[in-house]
């Protein structure tokens, strides 16, 4: 048992409350359960019980074994100075004040109800893909539904939270952080991070004095990378690599470690080298990328902006001095779809939420409800549990529900676990 079962409990107000005591025998009436506080501090503040025949107003801590006050040093912590209750699963030592006074306990283990307990510890300690696999169907639709839809929302706002830290870094300019958070989802999630380090190493406005010009992006991107440090035998990398050394002079830039980018088990189409030929290409390609994505009407017109014609070196090569078969080595549909649920639908609900424009906030939501399911092993596995998603948005509130709730037992924090049990 872990001590949020506690929490759950309490607020939920399922722990059977007639006459109740202390564990010194002293009767215990709950006037009001408090307000839980997820923060740093007591689990409940603003309570009121009647101990005996005193009215107290203060906090209350749980834990499931009252040693737990001690082992986590709240005796010497004055946030809980006003704790008047001590609610554990079991008194295993007697806990008091700084001035000796003992803090009044209650102890819960027979308060419990036993089926509750029961579906509580089967959740908690079955090894299935999602803790409620075989409840999961008994849930009511629209309990599902409406969860689901918050779930999406808090997606979406996990990822501007990211944003937001990077746009204050950025002195709040958004074509430079959109540039930035761009790059990043460029190199999926195999090479996300050296690519957002390529970019914030390469400031968008050096790029863009040499916009008209694709060699030069490129001899900026690649030097950047630093996948320019080899000998090479082509003429076209020792042309990057001579113009990247002039400009690297000229503007006082530091590459970053080319060991950092990872080309293992990724498809060639998926290579760090071709990822940042393409980048490039949408430098050249586009003006004010920010600017363009808040303009677009539509997905045709988004899904355009990353129609991207290489230059000639990359149609017959996937890496420096390998020549491959002539292909064009397009941005696939499922990839650009990826970097508009990634990028531009948290850029978009993040611009309207600090503008107060909500029809950039309801774009956003639009824009991942015309966009196809995707195609995941996380939402394979749904498929696989009779869970068909038909857009984005149920994807994006599945891998949610997967990834923060699921695969850490937050059953507690759920509303699809809470009603199961609720039955």
């Amino acid at each position: 048992m872990r001590e949020d079962f506690l929490h759950y409990l309490w607020r939920t107000k399922r722990l059977d409350a007639r006459d109740l005591h202390t564990t010194e025998g002293e009767s215990l009436e709950i006037l009001h359960f408090g307000t839980y506080n997820p923060h740093s501090g007591p689990d409940f503040t603003n309570a009121r019980l009647r101990i005996g025949d005193t009215i107290w107003a203060g906090n209350v801590e749980m834990h499931l074994c009252s040693s737990e006050w001690l082992a986590h040093g709240h005796q010497t912590d004055k946030a809980y100075d006003n704790v008047i209750l001590h609610v554990v699963l079991e008194e295993d030592q007697v806990i008091a004040r700084a001035s000796g006074e003992r803090i009044p306990c209650l102890e819960v283990k027979s308060l419990v109800p036993p089926k509750l307990s029961s579906t509580y510890l089967k959740l908690l300690h079955n090894e299935y893909w999602i803790p409620c696999q075989y409840h999961f169907f008994q849930v009511k639709e629209m309990t599902k539904n409406l969860w689901l839809e918050r779930l999406l929302v808090e997606r979406i706002e996990e990822k501007t939270n990211i944003i937001s830290e990077t746009l204050k870094c950025n002195n709040n300019n958004w074509e430079e952080t959109f540039y930035q958070m761009l790059a990043r989802n460029f190199g999926m999630k195999v090479n996300a991070e050296p690519f957002e380090l390529l970019a914030k190493s390469t400031p968008l406005l050096t790029l863009l004095k040499h916009k008209n010009s694709l060699n030069q992006l490129e001899a900026l991107l690649f030097g950047q990378s630093g996948l320019l440090e080899s000998g090479f035998e082509n003429d076209y990398p020792n042309q990057l690599k001579k113009e990247y050394n002039f400009l690297q002079k000229k503007y006082n830039l530091t590459p970053i470690l080319g060991e950092s980018w990872k080309f293992m088990r990724l498809r060639p189409a998926s290579f760090p080298t071709i990822r940042v030929a393409q980048f490039a290409t949408l430098i050249f390609q586009s003006n004010h990328l920010f600017s363009k994505m808040l303009a677009a009407k539509d997905i045709a017109e988004l899904e355009n902006m990353f129609e991207l014609k290489l230059s000639n070196y990359w149609l017959t090569h996937y890496i420096f001095d390998k020549e491959s078969k002539k292909t064009q080595k397009k941005l696939g549909k499922s990839a650009i779809h990826l970097l508009i649920i990634n990028t531009i639908v948290p850029f978009l609900f993040l611009y309207g939420k600090l503008r107060s424009e909500d029809h950039y906030q309801d774009k956003a939501l639009q824009l991942l409800e015309q966009l196809p399911p995707e195609n995941n092993h996380i939402i394979e596995n749904w498929h696989k549990l009779g869970v068909t998603a038909i857009s984005a948005s149920q994807t994006q509130a599945l891998l949610q529900l997967k990834n923060q709730y699921c695969d850490s037992k937050r059953c507690l924090d759920c509303a699809i676990g809470n009603a199961i049990l609720q039955a």
